[in-house]
């Protein structure tokens, strides 16, 4: 399957909101981003507001709807692909030899992409019928950039229904994602799988035809993993293959510099993973090639062969802070595209941020980042100081009603206390931990620290989109805790940027 790349870099999924209208924002200039498609919720309530901005019909998709995930889900990214569709249209349409948008799509490709070269030979054609079919010529290539989307699969709660009765396996919170990816139009579009292997998920994907090659041997959605480490890549690889699913992309992820949760790894630092990559990445193409084949052949299906053989990308971000970085990652360790997500929570043409959260992100330093205990997975989560979620915890503490209303349920995990799973950020669960800590025979300054370990857990759910929707106007920050998840990199940007001024910098 051929890669067709405009940039060297993509922007990775940041959060639940910041990231989740970016494609309307960049793909017109012909840059990749990723969608989290983890909170239904948000996303339809994002659908709303955006279909008033670009005046489209809009249907509410309400929580009786049986399918409503997969649903919101579809209708959302239909959405985002019909606005693009329109940012890019309104863009070719544009004259060449005038500052405008289209200008700016030309020169924020870097410095060895061909399609510039094109562009910089027509801007010293003389005025004439030549230069004239050139430019229509070169308009015609203009494409947008991927809009990818990105599952975590551990968030795959099975609900009931109305009835209290559990619903089918195909309506969990990860199936009814992807589900609703796989009805969408979306296509030369990516999913991205993150925190680790689903068998079940995997297994489910085989239904749709989507993600499997067509007659021309492209698919039309295609599969990204990312990972920690070469074994990980490896053994979700060679499960997918088996079922005649290729992956596109490995993309490795820094897990301490990436923002969101820190996925420590043993000690192995990047330069020895992306090196044990390097040598290793054919293991990673022709064999599950193969395999593949052999699926096609079971199912009856032609393999349709292509000039190349496959040969997935192998990609990497977390940290990366100067376009030296950048290069000495493609160039030392053959990694074909790097992802830039926290400095673009700078960008306000990249990212939806309300005004107080890039305040606080211009403001902090160093000291100010810090992995905090504030995640329900009980995994390290990179924060920011004094930020909305982190007060409004606080508060919540001091009035002695710690933890959470639990109404998205998207995180939920413990059955210590009960059969139905508790998210450990919620009151219900919060409430019988505290009494349980308050029996123990422990000294004070203990029982202290136990607790705070209990209460510091915050909602992600809700406070990872409050920003977006405080940017978008459909909440009111005085109810709206916001909760900020950068890299530590964050520290060596203190402004907002444009994008050009971004863009510019990391290309050099």
């Amino acid at each position: 399957m051929e890669h067709n790349l405009l940039h060297s870099f993509h922007i990775p999924v940041m959060g639940t909101g910041y990231s989740a209208d970016t494609p309307v924002r960049v793909a017109p200039f012909g840059i990749t981003s990723v969608i989290s498609i983890v909170d239904d919720v948000l996303l339809e309530k994002m659908r709303a507001c955006y279909c008033r901005t670009w005046q489209l019909p809009y249907e509410e998709i309400p929580p009786t709807d049986p399918d409503a995930r997969a649903n919101r889900i579809t209708a959302y990214l239909n959405m985002v692909l019909d606005i693009v569709g329109m940012r890019m249209a309104a863009i070719r349409a544009l004259p060449f030899f005038e500052e405008n948008d289209k200008q700016t799509y030309f020169e924020l490709l870097p410095g060895e992409s061909p399609l510039k070269a094109e562009y910089r030979r027509l801007l010293q054609m003389p005025p004439g019928p030549g230069r004239d079919s050139a430019g229509a010529a070169l308009t015609r290539k203009m494409k947008p950039g991927s809009i990818d989307v990105n599952i975590m699969v551990k968030v795959d709660s099975l609900h009931c229904d109305r009835d209290g009765k559990p619903m089918p396996e195909e309506y969990s919170d990860a199936k009814a994602a992807l589900r609703g990816y796989a009805m969408s139009r979306l296509s030369d579009s990516a999913i991205v799988f993150s925190a680790g292997l689903n068998k079940g998920l995997f297994t489910y994907m085989t239904r749709f035809r989507d993600f499997y090659r067509d007659e021309t041997g492209r698919a039309s959605k295609k599969i990204i993993l990312k990972v920690s480490d070469f074994r990980s890549a490896h053994i979700q690889g060679q499960f997918l293959a088996k079922k005649g699913l290729e992956v596109h992309e490995y993309r490795i992820e820094s897990g301490l510099n990436c923002g969101g949760h820190a996925f420590a790894t043993n000690g192995y630092l990047l330069p020895s993973l992306m090196q044990e990559f390097k040598e290793n990445r054919e293991k990673l193409g022709a064999a599950f090639q193969e395999m593949a084949r052999r699926y096609y052949q079971e199912q009856g299906w032609v393999y349709p062969e292509t000039e190349q053989p496959h040969r997935p990308l192998i990609t990497v971000q977390g940290g990366i802070g100067t376009s030296g970085e950048a290069e000495r990652l493609r160039k030392d360790f053959d990694m074909d595209l790097t992802g830039w997500a926290t400095p673009f929570m700078l960008v306000p043409e990249a990212t939806c941020v309300d005004d107080t959260t890039r305040t606080l992100l211009q403001k902090a330093g160093e000291a100010d980042l810090y992995l905090s205990g504030v995640s329900p997975f009980g995994i390290p989560f990179n924060n920011v100081r004094n930020g909305g979620s982190e007060q409004h915890t606080q508060e919540l503490v001091e009035s002695g009603r710690p933890g959470f209303a639990c109404t998205k349920r998207l995180l939920v995990s413990s059955t210590e206390f009960s059969e139905t799973p508790l998210c450990l950020a919620s009151r219900a669960y919060q409430k019988k931990k505290l009494a349980q800590i308050d029996k123990l025979d422990l000294s004070e300054t203990e029982r202290a620290e136990r607790r705070r370990e209990i209460t510091d857990r915050t909602c992600l759910c809700e406070h990872l989109g409050n920003s977006s929707l405080i940017a978008l106007e459909a909440a009111d920050e005085k109810t709206s805790p916001q909760l900020v998840c950068p890299g530590p990199n964050i520290a060596w940007f203190s402004r907002n940027y444009t994008l050009r001024e971004m863009v510019d910098h990391i290309y050099g």
